[in-house]
């Protein structure tokens, strides 16, 4: 279940992760184009994604931060980290995420790095095996972070009060 989340109500901050040069080859010649890989978010728990094409650079970033504040998740950040660890696989490229005690950082490289900064998730462990496509990388740690769930929300899609979820 996805929330509409009020851009106007956030502060948020991009980062351009990857900006590419691509070509397409028609019967008339090379047409260059660029795109830019942004990652937005509040640092406190809303991060989203987006991949903005123009022929200039400058355009593909902006372009790129319009489409991340369309699609914006939160993320249940519980004591600076994550509720559980969890596994995830996008295409080619397998992220893992794990909880980590304060004062750890964030032991996670590039994309993944950035996404779990703009998030506001200040201590955890990541790991990526497979692909090492930013593209992907960003688009599975996206959805690794959205599908997490922390105890207030299992009680109350179970029904059930929060003592009994640790207690059985």
């Amino acid at each position: 279940m996805k929330t509409i989340i009020k851009t106007s109500d956030l502060d948020l901050q991009s980062k351009c992760i990857k900006i590419k040069r691509v070509t397409k080859v028609t019967r008339g010649g090379r047409k260059m184009q660029f795109t830019g890989l942004v990652v937005t978010g509040d640092t406190k728990n809303v991060v989203g994604f987006g991949l903005g094409r123009s022929k200039e650079i400058p355009l593909a970033i902006e372009k790129g931060t319009n489409k991340s504040k369309k699609n914006l998740i939160r993320v249940p950040i519980i004591c600076g980290t994550i509720p559980h660890s969890i596994r995830y696989k996008y295409k080619g490229s397998k992220v893992f995420l794990a909880p980590a005690a304060e004062g750890t950082g964030i032991i996670a490289g590039g994309a993944m790095r950035a996404v779990l900064e703009s998030a506001g998730v200040t201590n955890v462990l990541a790991k990526v095996r497979g692909s090492n496509n930013p593209h992907n990388i960003v688009i599975a740690t996206i959805k690794a972070l959205e599908s997490l769930r922390d105890a207030y929300e299992i009680a109350r899609l179970r029904g059930i009060p929060l003592q009994k979820v640790f207690n059985g």
